[in-house]
């Protein structure tokens, strides 16, 4: 390989890198904007509650926070999409005990557990999209959840 070739090269995996790492950035972007509308409907919960509390009937706002947490539901559903999201670019996976580690792993260096074998190719990854049947956003192939709305993607698209 010629050194033009090797400076090529290394251009070409700067750039790459460099966009990986704008993508992670906007995807990092999506998780704070989502913790901060969990923060809005926490206050709201807690302001529904006392209002409940000072006219004496707790039961009054039991519907109203229950469809709060669904809500933080979704939303949660929705950053561990994007976290999961941002782990595949960086090309890493997060065992049971919390340790985030390199995907080709076989076992967890924290707690030994061994990580089920998961066939990948590197040729398709990012390639391959399951759309939401809910809101038409485009989502990685082993997306449980859509990272727009929440919505379950069925594994059968229908």
């Amino acid at each position: 390989m010629s050194f033009f070739d090797r400076v090529k090269q290394g251009a070409s995996e700067a750039a790459k890198k460099a966009q990986q790492t704008v993508e992670i950035t906007k995807l990092k972007s999506q998780i704070s904007s989502k913790e901060k509308e969990m923060d809005k409907i926490q206050l709201k919960i807690g302001k529904a509650v006392y209002q409940a509390f000072t006219t004496g009937d707790l039961a009054q706002s039991e519907a109203e926070v229950m469809d709060y947490c669904e809500e933080l539901v979704l939303l949660e559903q929705d950053i561990a999409a994007i976290d999961d999201k941002i782990k595949n670019m960086k090309s890493e996976k997060a065992c049971t005990c919390g340790k985030v580690v390199p995907i080709d792993l076989k076992f967890c260096p924290e707690c030994g557990k061994r990580f089920p074998d998961e066939p990948r190719s590197e040729d398709t990854i990012g390639d391959i999209r399951v759309i939401c049947r809910h809101c038409n956003t485009e989502n990685d192939i082993g997306s449980k959840y859509c990272i727009q709305c929440g919505d379950e993607l069925s594994a059968s698209g229908g």
